[in-house]
């Protein structure tokens, strides 16, 4: 399978911040590739110098066989990018939008593509008239209007309802099934499952890992989770005996117990009734991406 991208040692500081630190990864033709990772993460700094919108201070970024650094012009015409904002004249229509951006490639106006992001119905619509759901349809149909090989999706559904986020998803899905090659990044669990052949987990500027979602979740050791809320911090120490047990995370006031068995539920809680701890929202889950990042960092997901 060709690499479309190959990124090595990827560098980014702003003075004395680093905040893209030594990255390397590669990603496959046909494929979408996420970057997962909590804001500040570094995923918007990497796509940005991937697309050639910024500088890198150190490192090697090579897109569809061409040095980003060397032939930045030649790359923005072989790509399409959707920015996590965008801003559009104000009194053109979604179909006159679509030719301008055509223009701008030399290329002519497919009016196929408002109906392939569901809105050829508000072709003669203003972009301000749009609910976030079809705003954000339509900026992904201008990084399509030059038929990309490759598109980059920065947070493509940040600020959805449930209901937009899935049909979002769907249409990325029916991109990639036209033959693209689609990176995005997200902060959302959910979609990094659902939309991606491979993901890298990025955190505090570094890539912690690299595989398929499923595959980064069986390889934990624990694929169970109980999870509580406690009125005051407890120790650590009264799970110590309990073998089922293989860790506890605590930032208080949630407690998360890695089990690997959901037999010793009773024991949990008859554990938590001898020693006098009173606690509320018990639960009991099967592993996630969340449960991988926790695994790596130590810490809760918080977007």
């Amino acid at each position: 399978m060709a690499n479309v991208i190959e990124v090595k040692n990827l560098i980014k500081n702003y003075f004395s911040f680093e905040a893209v630190r030594g990255i390397s990864f590669e990603v496959f033709e046909g494929e979408i590739f996420g970057i997962l990772g909590p804001n500040g993460a570094g995923k918007t700094t990497t796509l940005e110098i991937l697309e050639g919108i910024k500088k890198k201070t150190s490192g090697n970024v090579q897109i569809l066989g061409l040095d980003i650094e060397n032939h930045p012009t030649e790359v923005k015409r072989l790509i399409g990018v959707q920015l996590q904002t965008s801003g559009y004249f104000d009194f053109l229509t979604l179909k006159e939008l679509i030719r301008l951006f055509a223009s701008l490639y030399k290329s002519s106006g497919n009016s196929e593509l408002l109906k392939l992001v569901g809105l050829e119905d508000k072709s003669a619509e203003v972009y301000q008239n749009l609910s976030g759901g079809q705003k954000q349809r339509f900026t992904i149909a201008t990084s399509l209007v030059h038929r990309p090989k490759l598109i980059f999706l920065d947070e493509p559904t940040t600020g959805l309802d449930p209901k937009a986020r899935r049909g979002l998803w769907q249409l990325i899905r029916d991109i990639k099934n036209q033959g693209a090659t689609i990176v995005l990044t997200t902060h959302y669990m959910e979609e990094a499952e659902y939309l991606c052949d491979r993901v890298a987990i990025m955190d505090r500027g570094e890539i912690l890992t690299i595989n398929e979602p499923r595959t980064l979740i069986d390889n934990l050791r624990q694929t169970t989770q109980v999870s509580f809320f406690v009125k005051e911090e407890i120790d650590a120490s009264i799970w110590s005996l309990v073998k089922d047990v293989e860790k506890m995370y605590s930032s208080y006031p949630k407690v998360i117990l890695e089990i690997t068995s959901l037999e010793i539920i009773p024991k949990v809680l008859e554990i938590l009734r001898a020693n006098h701890i009173e606690f509320s929202g018990f639960m009991v889950k099967t592993a996630t991406l969340e449960d991988v990042y926790l695994d790596l960092t130590g810490r809760e997901f918080t977007s």
